[in-house]
């Protein structure tokens, strides 16, 4: 499972290219701004993906920062500004691709895909494997998650019935933990993206999933979304 940290400040696009990632199997952290994207360069994820556009510390600094920290950070640049400009600029600090605005979300799935092998070496290379099976098992509250058989047991060995929809929630938090979710990412990430139909059914699964694992720190955020915090 590749980490992608996304750096977008549009809101719709940001969780539209977010939604697009993580339909591979890829782990996205996104950020509204460079500042709060500027904290986490430390944590070296696999892959960045940076808007130049972005308010507090623009792309270029940040790019800038990600490079002095690791030279070899693989990175892809987005603009909607002089697109010939802004490459060879992108070019200079050290971007690995460039993609100007408009553009579809497919092609940065495609794009990204290609860099991750190129830099990692072979189809789905690199760190994945490990973190599979680092992954495959967790615990969580009072909780034992085995992500591959798709199970929750509790403390007492017991096995908690969940729907596959409820699994699938609760995986999407467990990925995304600490950050706050607005319910259309919840919804493009569980149901697709051709779901149409109101956001309040996550507000009735996330629900469902606070009853059967009363443990859980799934925090509300009025007239936002949704986050899971340490219990």
């Amino acid at each position: 499972m590749y980490h992608i940290y996304l750096v977008e400040d549009e809101e719709h696009l940001r969780g539209l290219l977010a939604a697009y990632l993580e339909k591979e199997g890829w782990q996205v952290r996104s950020f509204a701004d460079g500042t709060s994207a500027r904290s986490a360069i430390a944590e070296r994820p696999d892959l960045w993906v940076l808007d130049i556009m972005l308010p507090g510390v623009d792309g270029y600094q940040l790019m800038r920062e990600i490079k002095a920290d690791q030279p070899t950070q693989p990175v892809i640049f987005i603009s909607a500004r002089d697109a010939d400009i802004d490459r060879i600029i992108g070019l200079e600090l050290g971007s690995d691709d460039y993609l100007a605005k408009p553009f579809l979300p497919r092609e940065l799935v495609i794009r990204t895909r290609k860099l991750l092998e190129r830099v990692y070496g072979g189809h789905y290379a690199g760190r994945a494997p490990a973190s599979q099976e680092r992954r495959s098992k967790l615990t969580l509250a009072s909780y034992l998650i085995d992500e591959q058989a798709r199970t929750v047991t509790d403390e007492q060995g017991s096995k908690l019935e969940l729907t596959s929809k409820e699994f699938e929630l609760l995986l999407y938090f467990i990925n995304h933990h600490g950050q706050v979710l607005e319910r259309e990412q919840v919804l493009t990430a569980v149901w697709g993206m051709d779901y149409f139909g109101t956001d309040r059914v996550v507000d009735d699964l996330v629900r469902r999933v606070r009853r059967k694992l009363p443990d859980l720190r799934l925090e509300t955020v009025y007239g936002y979304g949704y986050r899971m915090v340490k219990a």
